[in-house]
């Protein structure tokens, strides 16, 4: 397998829409500095660098200034890539082993399907600096895994600078399909699934891809 970079959209089926991360395939996984280097390079919320381990794949995700363990739509990102290259088959289910989780991922038609784990919340005084940082005053404030604040807004008007998570216990559903509405309008399909897991579906489309130089 060459490195061979990509930029791909994720929630979205639209060149220019949801959310874009990068997406490295390698050999094997280089050192983490220069992983750093590549994903500040890039300059994109996160960069997911894939390479195989056996007949499963190890992935890491990078932001421009750190590395994190576990991303959602870099997940959905890299899958596309490994599905779309040749390098798994439409049919074949995916494990990849991340810092944050191992993740089994199906594809359903044209959606991509991650089996994610549940992370357990914490209500908690909303922080000061919220509104001034966020520009919106949540109705709920909830702590999670990683230090993940997740707030719950009161409008769409609220959320247009946002990306709360509308949770299945106050909802009282087990399957959910979220719009993000922002100018980079994303679609995604949320399901409670066995064993205090989560299922989040989206599809993908590549922007562009180049071959790695250095």
């Amino acid at each position: 397998m060459k490195k061979i970079i990509y930029q791909v959209d994720a929630f979205t089926d639209e060149p220019f829409k949801g959310n874009p991360a990068g997406v490295m395939l390698c050999d094997a996984l280089m050192a983490p500095e220069l992983m750093q280097n590549i994903a500040m390079e890039m300059n994109l919320s996160e960069t997911a660098f894939i390479a195989p381990d056996g007949d499963d794949f190890q992935i890491r995700y990078f932001t421009p200034v750190k590395e994190v363990p576990l991303c959602g739509h870099a997940t959905l990102a890299s899958a596309h890539i490994l599905y779309e290259s040749g390098v798994k088959k439409p049919d074949d289910t995916l494990f990849l082993k991340a810092k944050g989780a191992e993740l089994t991922i199906n594809r359903n038609n044209d959606w991509i399907v991650i089996n994610f784990p549940k992370y357990p919340l914490k209500k908690i005084d909303t922080p000061a600096a919220f509104k001034e940082i966020v520009g919106f005053e949540p109705i709920e404030t909830y702590l999670s895994s990683y230090d993940w604040i997740v707030a719950v807004a009161g409008s769409e008007t609220d959320i247009e600078r946002a990306k709360p998570d509308l949770w299945s216990e106050k909802l009282n559903k087990v399957e959910m399909d979220s719009l993000q509405i922002s100018q980079r309008i994303g679609k995604l399909k949320v399901r409670r699934a066995e064993n205090d897991r989560m299922e989040i579906s989206g599809k993908a489309i590549a922007v562009f891809e180049a071959n790695w130089k250095i």
